[in-house]
């Protein structure tokens, strides 16, 4: 499957896209305004300690005190990773108010939560990823051949004599390198470390002390592999610092580093700007004419299938079928591309036959292997739902990319104008009986306005009488529907 990385870089804003066989499938985007946090080393102080919650709120300079939780204090031994969790020790036994602790972001700010932190510092380079006073080798589970597996760790081994009390996870990235690409990459890594353990004893709480790489540096770091054909870049100067890094590091595959100059801005290719702006609607098309609908909320995403205008051509339990089919795909592919985290449901439309079911589950299972973000899936409900969780690190596409509409407030809907209507009544009747007034003016919409004139006119004139007073209306062009005031005179 051929791969390509797009890179768009503006003073104001840095994007990348991976597009797979001519298909988007991954974006991301930093702003100079707010750069993610995730990966950066901070000197933190702890302001708080939470031991009903086994956690403290740690002061790392950021808007909001950031989160630790006793479980993120505990190295977890990539070796034994699934079996039992070490034991958890009280909060109050590793931290008190007022102490001086290095962390590391693995989780940016979200909504109103601060940023998740933990103190298992890890430090990745193109091959490997440095853990500190942990004397483990890990090796990434997706690399599966066995005999490849036993001869990165005994590499890693050999090569680490002289970076005692450092442990290593073997990144997928490093299946069929040699012993001179993964002894760059350690001393390399032994070089960040030191550095970073220099500044911790001269640096203030609430300090950066490491701050990850830069998006473009980040991609082709984390994205180059052999399937890449290339990565177009349409920045003269993220060219130049691209080059310089896959000098460092992949100088293979410098050739496959180009500029792209031509007009035609670079997200046109592929149709990458139309693929975000239909990212960002509720809905998803299905190319046999049926659809997806996603449903964002602070505690699960929903996602619902229909068959929309497919009809099929054999019956109706085979059309169902089909339309199943096609949706466990696509939505494998609008969870990365939407960046879609945490507690997911999944609204299958329901199928008689057991074995349809089961194929439907298997397809969206291989449709999830190609995705790099951790998940879990369960068999579909009594319900015919499926219950799944991917990990969540940053916001979704979305909730980068937009704000709460000011008029509905987020909830999606606007009261109508019907309804606001009635509230202007109940208001003006509340308002004639607690103040002394000769008339009313009623400001609002004029959407509103000219409903009241229109269509319920004759409830004014029985208001009139019923209060004792005139009422007159003025028509306001900034109010939204739901905006009105009753006004004294």
């Amino acid at each position: 499957m051929s791969e390509e990385i797009l890179i768009n870089s503006t003073p104001s804003e840095t994007r990348v896209a991976l597009v797979e066989s001519g298909m988007l499938q991954e974006v991301w985007l930093e702003r100079a305004s707010h750069t993610g946090y995730i990966g950066n080393i901070y000197q933190g102080e702890v302001s708080r300690v939470l031991p009903g919650l086994q956690a403290a709120f740690v002061d790392i300079g950021l808007e909001r005190t950031a989160f630790l939780h006793a479980r993120d204090m505990v190295r977890q031994d990539p070796v034994t990773a699934g079996d039992e969790s070490p034991s958890e020790p009280s909060i109050s036994s590793l931290l008190r108010p007022g102490d001086q602790v290095i962390v590391q972001v693995i989780k940016d700010p979200l909504g109103s939560k601060g940023a998740r932190l933990t103190t298992n510092i890890s430090i990745p380079s193109r091959f490997l990823v440095l853990l500190p006073d942990c004397d483990v080798i890990g090796i990434s589970v997706r690399i599966e051949e066995e005999q490849e597996r036993t001869r990165l760790k005994e590499l890693v081994n050999t090569l680490r004599d002289d970076q005692e009390g450092h442990g290593y996870i073997v990144r997928t990235n490093a299946e069929g390198v040699n012993d001179f690409a993964l002894s760059a990459d350690m001393v390399y890594l032994g070089k960040v470390w030191q550095a970073i353990d220099e500044r911790r004893h001269a640096t203030d709480s609430g300090t950066c002390i490491f701050e990850d790489l830069s998006l473009p540096l980040r991609a082709l770091r984390d994205m180059m592999h052999e399937d890449v054909d290339r990565v177009r870049i349409d920045s003269p100067e993220v060219l130049d610092r691209a080059r310089e890094f896959a000098q460092r590091f992949v100088p293979d595959w410098l050739d496959r580093i180009e500029e792209y100059s031509s007009e035609r801005p670079i997200f046109d290719l592929f149709g990458v700007e139309d693929e975000i702006e239909g990212a960002l609607k509720p809905t998803a098309p299905l190319k046999s004419g049926g659809y997806l609908v996603f449903d964002q909320t602070e505690a699960m995403t929903t996602i619902d299938v229909n068959t929309g205008g497919y009809v099929g051509h054999r019956n109706l339990e085979e059309t169902i079928y089909k339309t199943n089919l096609e949706a466990a795909q696509s939505i494998a592919r609008q969870l990365r591309l939407r960046n879609l985290g945490g507690i997911i449901i999944i609204d299958f439309i329901d199928m008689g036959d057991e074995e349809h079911r089961r194929q439907v589950m298997r397809s969206l299972e291989r449709a999830l292997e190609r995705d790099p973000v951790k998940s879990s899936v369960t068999e579909i409900s009594a319900l015919g739902l499926v219950e799944m969780t991917r990990k969540r690190t940053t916001e979704s596409l979305e909730r980068r990319l937009c704000v709460p509409c000011p008029q509905c407030e987020g909830r999606g809907t606007i009261k109508s104008r019907e309804t606001v209507c009635l509230e202007i009544f109940r208001e003006i009747m509340r308002s004639s009986r607690q103040f002394e007034a000769s008339k009313l003016m009623v400001v609002a919409s004029s959407q509103v306005v000219e409903r009241i004139l229109d269509e319920q006119s004759a409830t004014v004139a029985e208001l009139e009488e019923l209060i004792g007073k005139s009422i007159g209306f003025q028509r306001e062009d900034q109010y939204a529907q739901e905006q009105y005031d009753v006004v004294l005179l």
